[in-house]
């Protein structure tokens, strides 16, 4: 009894806590029936092209941090480059590098330091897009982030929402890191989709 006391309170706490999170909206017909209808129109139509400009804030330090280590090598703690870490982020996507700036999404996925010799980052990212004009679109990134470089180039792999099919290129430059570690870094993204 003791445990299905405890399952059931689990599931109430798991109600109100997601009754609470607001949800993306897509404004694109979604279901089964809906992505095949599309598909079938889809050789008529003509691809377009999207560009986006936008910041990502990675928050490590402090109270409330939206990349979290979540597993690591037995021998990271003695890599120079951090070898064999993952971690999990949650990051806000804003118009502008400035902390208040308008949040238009977020950057959700795994990362993990993947190189020997440079500190190089896999990246498993989907853009989750929260307002305005792409509300309730994603984008897919999944690639090699060599994040002491100016300039990062990454392949966007794939989206859902207006970004259906979606495939191109994210170009990410850190614009702050401070001593902590948290980061702001700018992000342009031009992709090609129907």
């Amino acid at each position: 009894m003791a445990k299905l006391n405890s399952i059931l309170l689990y599931c109430s706490i798991a109600i109100v806590i997601l009754s609470s999170i607001p949800l993306a909206q897509c404004n694109i017909a979604q279901g089964p029936k809906a992505v095949e209808n599309w598909f079938q129109k889809l050789s008529h139509a003509k691809p377009k092209i999207t560009k986006l400009h936008f910041y990502f804030h990675d928050i490590v330090a402090g109270k409330h941090p939206t990349a979290i280590p979540i597993a690591q090598a037995n021998s990271t703690s003695h890599s120079p480059t951090a070898f064999g870490l993952l971690a999990i982020l949650d990051d806000r996507l804003t118009t502008g590098p400035e902390i208040n700036s308008t949040t238009i999404g977020r950057a959700q996925g795994i990362v993990g330091s993947a190189s020997l010799e440079e500190f190089s980052l896999l990246m498993s990212l989907n853009f989750v897009f929260t307002h305005g004009k792409y509300n309730g679109s994603t984008l897919s990134l999944l690639g090699r982030n060599t994040v002491l470089n100016e300039y990062r180039e990454m392949p966007i792999v794939g989206g859902s929402g207006v970004f259906r099919l979606a495939r191109g290129v994210a170009t990410a430059k850190t614009h702050t890191l401070s001593k902590n570690g948290d980061a702001i870094v700018e992000y342009n993204v031009v992709v090609l989709h129907y």
